[in-house]
């Protein structure tokens, strides 16, 4: 099997090799993708299932958590169930379309995933900032149509990518040193000019997340003014509370997402499995992590969690 995962040729198969030079441990590492992907998986369905059911919910920053929540099940999904196949029974092949759909629902996913932590910062500005036109300004409807826009941006800023390289020549060594189809690991196995492929994703990567960073901080920076503002300290400490959540979401996802990024991009000395535990992590902390931080700090979610969760060990 290992013989035949190396040398195949097959021009519509690619060999993914998990994490190169740490092969001997790839039973061990499967360990906490398992755990992370559980987790991830238990908490995102647990949110979706308490704001499906309580009517009190279905406001505008629980929709929001929803659609996180949708995207990264959706994105995880995407990755681990192939990489346990590597892990756990060698299963390496993955066909060519295969891995150009797993690449855009990936990509996709990740930008989708930026686009509402911007909607997100909006709603936390509208919030703060004009609270008395909070429920006219941010109506479940604009929320759906803001997840659409950012649906529609994340399909035509990733399309390309892998229909520019449908259109590649690749090598007879297919072998990607990656545990899933990533859009310059598969553009380094092309026999033919890359330099488009290099240029549509630096641009898709910096342009749009660094416009979306850019919008979080506009967002936070008249948030941050408007609080200071504030003379009662009760106010003052609530006005702040409501970001918290946000905030730290915010800290989890997009740092080890641009160390991912910049790592693969500059750093020709890190080790590759180094980077690919790195991009994976990226892909597997924070699904695992947000609907946790999100049940800790809010309060009203945190009640209706609990009441779910003592009703089925109730049963």
């Amino acid at each position: 099997m290992e013989v035949f995962n190396l040398t195949s040729s097959d021009p519509s198969t690619f060999i993914l090799m998990g994490i190169p030079g740490l092969e001997p441990a790839h039973v061990w590492i499967s360990i906490p993708f398992t755990m992370f992907y559980i987790i991830s998986l238990l908490g995102n369905f647990m949110l979706l299932f308490v704001v499906g059911k309580e009517q009190t919910l279905h406001k505008p920053m629980y929709l929001l958590l929803c659609m996180l929540a949708l995207v990264e099940i959706g994105t995880s999904t995407s990755i681990v169930p192939k990489a346990l196949c590597i892990f756990w029974f060698n299963f390496k092949g993955i066909t060519v379309s295969g891995c150009l759909t797993q690449m855009f629902f990936l990509h996709a996913g990740t930008m989708m995933h930026s686009a509402i932590l911007v909607t997100m910062a909006f709603d936390r500005y509208v919030a703060i900032c004009n609270p008395l036109r909070y429920a006219t300004i941010l109506t479940n409807a604009r929320i759906a149509n803001l997840g659409l826009v950012g649906l529609i941006r994340s399909v035509l800023f990733i399309l390309p990518m892998p229909l520019l390289l449908s259109r590649q020549p690749f090598c007879a060594t297919r072998i990607i040193p990656h545990t899933y189809c990533n859009h310059m690991a598969v553009a380094k196995m092309s026999c033919g000019d890359i330099t488009v492929n290099r240029i549509y994703g630096l641009v898709a990567a910096f342009v749009v997340m660094g416009l979306d960073l850019m919008l979080i901080a506009l967002s936070y920076s008249l948030i941050l003014r408007s609080v200071l503002r504030i003379s009662s300290k009760k106010a003052y400490q609530k006005a702040l509370n409501t970001c918290t959540a946000h905030l730290i979401v915010m800290l989890i996802s997009y740092p080890t997402g641009l160390l991912s990024t910049l790592t693969y991009w500059l750093g020709e000395g890190i080790a590759p499995h180094v980077h690919i535990m790195l991009a994976n992590l990226y892909l597997l902390i924070p699904p695992m992590l947000n609907p946790i931080v999100y049940g800790v700090k809010n309060k009203e979610l945190r009640d209706k969690v609990g009441k779910y969760t003592f009703k089925m060990c109730s049963h």
